[in-house]
């Protein structure tokens, strides 16, 4: 059984910078995409970021663009964000993923916060 586990959110100032980290247990995932999706409170779990496992494709929320970096470790079987220039508006609980596309395949984890003070 697959198990997602997110950790690295906390609180920061606007302007500051985080790095999450996402290791899956239980399988390896060398050969799929993993992304990461955050949910605010009150809305919709939105996709923020995707890394093709094999040749390191990214892909990005246009509102994350130029500040959040992922990337990952196939030895690790860790897959991580790096966030800079922090905004109030990226408060949200953060999870992690196999991805087709944008879309989440598996069950979630219990995902990391991230709360971003202005």
């Amino acid at each position: 059984q697959v198990q997602l586990v997110e950790s690295g959110g906390g609180l920061v100032q606007a302007g500051g910078s985080l790095r999450l980290s996402c290791t899956a247990s239980g399988r390896t995932f060398s050969s799929y995409a993993m992304g990461w999706f955050r949910q605010a409170p009150g809305k919709e779990r939105d996709f923020v970021a995707g890394i093709n496992w094999s040749d390191g494709n990214t892909d990005y929320a246009d509102s994350v663009k130029g500040r959040f970096t992922i990337s990952r470790d196939n030895a690790k079987n860790t897959v991580y964000l790096q966030m800079n220039n922090l905004k109030p508006e990226d408060t949200a609980v953060y999870y992690c993923n196999r991805i087709t596309g944008t879309r989440a395949l598996l069950s979630w984890g219990q995902g990391t916060q991230v709360t971003v003070s202005s």
